[in-house]
């Protein structure tokens, strides 16, 4: 993952200050810069961040609450 800002950095920002969110993760797919992914969030929850992602994953795949 790289650091720093990415082409979707500052539709992130807004997200998570509209949210009024201490983090917030964005995954656009075929957006108007083409895939991509970012993620803004105190370490301590980066580092969380895999099991959450897994979390929702077996959500999708059983079409759950989230899907």
């Amino acid at each position: 993952m790289a650091l720093g800002p990415g082409k979707y950095d500052d539709l992130c920002t807004k997200i998570r200050r509209e949210a009024k969110a201490v983090g917030a993760a964005v995954i656009i797919v075929q957006g108007a810069h083409g895939n991509g992914f970012s993620v803004q969030m105190p370490l301590e929850l980066t580092l969380v961040l895999p099991r959450i992602l897994r979390e929702m994953a077996d959500e999708i795949e059983a079409g759950g609450p989230g899907a």
